[in-house]
């Protein structure tokens, strides 16, 4: 059996479910409008440059999951889902994820998005196996810190051979589709890497590797 893992956002989304669900957060006035828009700005130009510190990005992510009660995320999660993410699912994900599945190998998201906001999209996706940095939680509640490896640039790499150790058979070869410059540890790592409407440094990586470079938004399948 071969292992077929996907990034998530801007590769099987056309857009950025952690950087929306701080809007979301803010345009429904769960958080402090100005503050928290500026600084979810702030996080997301360092994840595009490369160099973000994910576990401060994290402590800001989760926070408001401290300040409000449980039932009230989930209920705003299950909006923001169908609202904001179902409309953004890129066109030909479904298809890919199809092809993969027909094709009889094992399907996993790996993400750097918190596992909050991310497992209803693997759900919505048809996709069991979710790979995400982990948020902490102890006796209950969310600490607001991260528990365990992030999912995250060579985090993922670590996260990946941890998840593969635990499945019950080996995998002959491994698959990763990404567009983001955060995931060259783990394309590299897999036997095949494929860039999925990648940015600029993406791009010139995979051009340089010889890695196929495709879109799953425009009008023409690219599989």
């Amino acid at each position: 059996m071969d292992l077929t893992l996907f990034d998530l956002d801007h590769t099987l989304l056309a857009g950025d479910s952690d950087y929306l669900w701080g809007r979301f957060l803010v345009n429904e006035g769960v958080v402090d409008s100005a503050h928290y828009a500026r600084e979810n700005e702030r996080f997301h130009d360092q994840y595009k440059a490369g160099n973000l510190d994910i576990h401060a990005y994290q402590r800001f992510a989760l926070a408001p999951l401290l300040e409000n009660s449980l039932e009230t995320m989930h209920a705003l999660r299950r909006d923001y889902v169908e609202r904001i993410i179902s409309p953004i699912v890129a066109r030909h994900a479904r298809a890919l994820i199809d092809h993969h599945r027909a094709r009889g190998d094992a399907i996993a998201i790996i993400t750097a998005t918190n596992r909050f906001i991310t497992e209803p999209i693997a759900e919505l996706l048809d996709i069991d196996a979710l790979i995400a940095t982990e948020p902490e939680i102890v006796d209950g509640a969310y600490t607001g810190e991260i528990a365990g490896t992030p999912s995250f640039q060579d985090g993922k790499i670590a996260r990946a051979i941890d998840w593969v150790a635990e499945q019950p058979q080996p995998f002959q070869q491994v698959t990763f589709y990404s567009d983001s410059l955060n995931d060259l540890p783990l394309l590299r790592w897999a036997d095949t890497a494929i860039a999925v409407d990648p940015d600029e440094t993406l791009a010139a990586a995979a051009r340089e590797a010889g890695w196929p470079i495709i879109s799953l938004r425009g009008e023409t399948r690219p599989f």
